[in-house]
């Protein structure tokens, strides 16, 4: 059964500012994936992402966009089988914001170390407690 992949965090940020570094291609860069070339929060919009050097090519579509609410992604690699989504939810709660992240299908990427559960956990700790904490100004 594959069980889909969840967290929350509270920023001490108003829901706005966060959704603003969830959908601004700049910010994206900073706290989500330096290697993002284009993006547009638009349903249906491939994102584009530099050549890193990596084997793993990414390759992901907007599959949802709910303005201020709501964005979700495929999240993909381009000759690997498996497909996977990632939510990003967000709630506003007086002046600060909680973000409710959902990342599904991790079950269907190849049993490779690359694609272990446990890194993609460990991805989304950094990505969402530090990373976006940071660009936030929280840290």
């Amino acid at each position: 059964m594959d069980i889909p992949f969840k967290m929350e965090q509270v920023y001490n940020t108003p829901i706005e500012k966060v959704w603003q570094a969830l959908t601004d291609q700049d910010a994206m860069k900073i706290w989500y994936f330096p290697q993002l070339k284009r993006f547009e929060p638009s349903v249906g919009f491939n994102m584009e992402f530099d050549d890193d050097g990596s084997s793993f090519k990414k390759q992901w579509q907007v599959t949802q966009v709910l303005s201020g609410k709501k964005l979700a992604h495929s999240w993909t690699y381009h000759g690997y089988p498996g497909a996977s989504e990632v939510i990003f939810e967000l709630i506003r709660e007086g002046s600060q914001t909680r973000l409710k992240l959902t990342h599904t299908g991790l079950l269907s990427f190849p049993s490779d170390p690359h694609f272990a559960r446990h890194r993609f956990e460990d991805g989304w700790k950094w990505i969402i407690g530090n990373k976006l904490k940071h660009y936030l100004g929280e840290n």
